[in-house]
């Protein structure tokens, strides 16, 4: 008696279903450690959550080098803050519960690389209407920030111009000159 011959292997909605709920599950990792913000800054722990998606390009090395922000204008989201090469710079909402530190640590970096100088000296600015500084993160490499908000590319961006990490996990949103979150579309309002 011979054994039948087994069936190629033929992917069905289900298991496509299966991998959008995983990668789902890895995105909504990446997202804030604690709830909502609660008025009063708490110290948090950091975030080491998993990469939120493998990463397309590295970003620009940025550690040890001087780096320089501007703005970008005409974007979907109006005028937001680049960095080397044009680059899309995101802020981490989580990160306001724990002012002065970045709470994006571990695989959470990897996919969502801090904006990093040698010395404050080495950030020049153009066009923002924040404060630009520098924070001092968990592993010692100087973090530049924009209105006090760490700013960090996202790994999925290939290219300048790319958007891909706005509003991911409804915590990751590009940054306006002055600082803050832009979190819709200039005439559109935010759907929940």
């Amino acid at each position: 008696m011979s054994r039948p011959e087994p069936l190629p292997y033929r992917p069905t909605r289900l298991a496509g279903a299966v991998v959008l709920a995983a990668v789902a599950a890895l995105v909504g990792a990446c997202s804030s450690s604690g709830g909502g913000a609660t008025g009063a800054p708490t110290s948090a722990p950091a975030t080491q959550a998993p990469a939120t998606e493998v990463p397309m390009s590295a970003p620009p090395a940025t550690s040890g080098a001087a780096s320089t922000i501007q703005v970008t204008a005409g974007t979907d989201y109006g005028s937001i803050v680049t960095g080397e090469g044009g680059r899309t710079l995101y802020l981490f909402t989580p990160d306001a519960e724990s002012p002065g530190k970045s709470t994006c640590i571990g695989a959470c970096a990897a996919s969502w690389p801090p904006l990093t100088v040698a010395s404050a000296d080495d950030v020049t600015a153009s066009g923002v209407t924040a404060e630009v500084g520098t924070i001092t993160r968990d592993d010692g490499t100087l973090q530049v920030t924009l209105g006090g908000n760490p700013l960090y590319y996202f790994a999925g961006d290939a290219a300048a111009g790319d958007l891909h990490g706005q509003g991911l996990n409804n915590v990751w949103w590009v940054v306006g000159p002055d600082g803050k979150a832009i979190t819709e579309k200039p005439g559109e309002e935010l759907q929940y």
